[in-house]
């Protein structure tokens, strides 16, 4: 009687493993677009410590910091932290004796990267504004 009877699985079988899978996979996915977001952050975070770098290294070759923003290796730090951030332009403010670049983080719109010529590395939720050429208060 037990002979006739096929092997493998039920409908009802298949069906719980390919729930549980989908379950699996969305849960890995949502943790991969949260490191992901972590990951731009700290390229950008990386490009504008390169910017801070190149900047006094500008400074030391004439006294000065106008030009800064269109400094080669500046112009790649910002196009650095242009892509890791989604493609908004990060701010760069220069005048002969201070300069301050601003990038939006990826992982919250709402905050900004800043470094200035005093040595700042700051997370604000203040835009840098054209002009401002220190960063705003760190929040």
């Amino acid at each position: 009687m037990y002979n006739n009877r096929s092997k493998g699985f039920t409908l009802i079988e298949l069906l719980v493993v390919i729930a549980i899978i989908g379950i699996l996979s969305a849960v890995v996915l949502a943790s991969l677009n949260t490191a992901r977001s972590k990951g731009n952050d700290a390229a950008i975070q990386s490009d504008l410590s390169t910017i801070q770098t190149q900047a006094e290294v500008f400074y030391g070759t004439g006294n000065t910091y106008t030009g800064v923003c269109s400094d080669a290796t500046i112009v790649r730090a910002i196009a650095g932290a242009k892509t890791a951030n989604g493609g908004t332009d990060p701010v760069c403010n220069t005048n002969g004796t201070a300069y301050a670049v601003s990038s939006k983080l990826s992982s919250d719109a709402t905050r900004y990267w800043c470094v200035d010529s005093t040595g700042n590395n700051t997370k604000s939720t203040t835009a840098l504004g054209t002009g401002v050429y220190a960063c705003p208060a760190s929040s």
